[in-house]
């Protein structure tokens, strides 16, 4: 099984963020690409899926109004919680971030006191890097570079480096 690894230009326009922001995020250690890191001039940085949906939840975040180190803390919320994303709620409260699977959770969060700032439907956040991985292979195929699978998202990615 492979997985579908992203370059730079090809995140970008999935997640919607420029490249000289994906650059940065990757310098500042932010969020690193999982597949493949810049190994000096002419290397290419290579992105999984996961990565994908991390750095599309970053965007949502700091377009929200939050900032960068609050976006940073929720990001390791993400990657600590080994949950499926497309089932959760990324639920930035008080001074952390936690993922909530129902709207009761949600609820017994604000129940408890919590300063809810942000709730990020992960579905959504799915969904949307799905159309846009879609978009990119119908208009480009056979752009995205197979590479070993870390298991992520089913055979999708998979798929779509097959053309299928």
């Amino acid at each position: 099984m492979s997985e579908t690894g992203y370059r730079g230009p090809q995140v970008c326009k999935i997640v919607g963020i420029t490249y000289r922001q994906l650059d940065y995020w990757a310098r500042t250690d932010l969020l690193r690409p999982s597949l493949a890191d810049a190994k000096g001039s002419g290397s290419q940085r290579l992105y999984s899926y996961r990565d994908l949906l991390e750095l599309k939840v970053i965007k949502q975040l700091l377009d929200a109004g939050v900032n960068l180190q609050q976006a940073r803390r929720a990001i390791v919320c993400l990657r600590e919680s080994g949950e499926d994303l497309a089932t959760a709620n990324l639920v930035l409260a008080g001074g952390g971030s936690v993922l909530a699977r129902s709207g009761e959770e949600i609820v017994d969060l604000l129940r408890g006191g919590q300063g809810v700032f942000n709730i990020v439907p992960l579905a959504g956040v799915v969904d949307e890097i799905d159309a846009a991985i879609h978009g990119i292979a119908a208009a480009h195929a056979g752009a995205p570079v197979a590479v070993p699978a870390d298991g992520l998202h089913g055979d999708a990615p998979r798929r779509l480096a097959e053309g299928r």
